[in-house]
């Protein structure tokens, strides 16, 4: 009867050690990620070295940065154009206008 029962725990302890070992790993994975998915992370942030007025907030879109009327403009706040990547708008040969709705 003895062995019956040692036989069963030790069948138990290697799906034990594994459930503890994957919760210490996602834990560990969630403290290191949390930061980053925050809204006011610093991943989430506008950049500072960015005009203010490059920064258009659009309905649906949330904020933009650069011209909005160029057919290069990536409509994203982190990235202000597809060709032109930092910018400025001002002095870009690249320069395509497109009308506005």
């Amino acid at each position: 009867m003895f062995e019956a029962i040692a036989i069963f725990l030790v069948g138990f302890i290697p799906g034990f050690l594994s459930c503890v070992i994957v919760r210490k790993v996602q834990r560990y994975i969630r403290r290191r990620t949390y930061p980053a998915m925050m809204p006011t992370g610093r991943l989430y942030r506008p950049h500072a070295y960015l005009e203010a007025m490059d920064y258009h907030y659009v309905e649906g879109l949330g904020y933009i940065v650069g011209d909005l009327t160029c057919q290069f403009n990536a409509r994203s706040p982190y990235l202000r154009c597809t060709v032109n990547p930092s910018g400025p708008c001002k002095e870009c040969s690249h320069y395509e206008s497109i009308a506005l709705d």
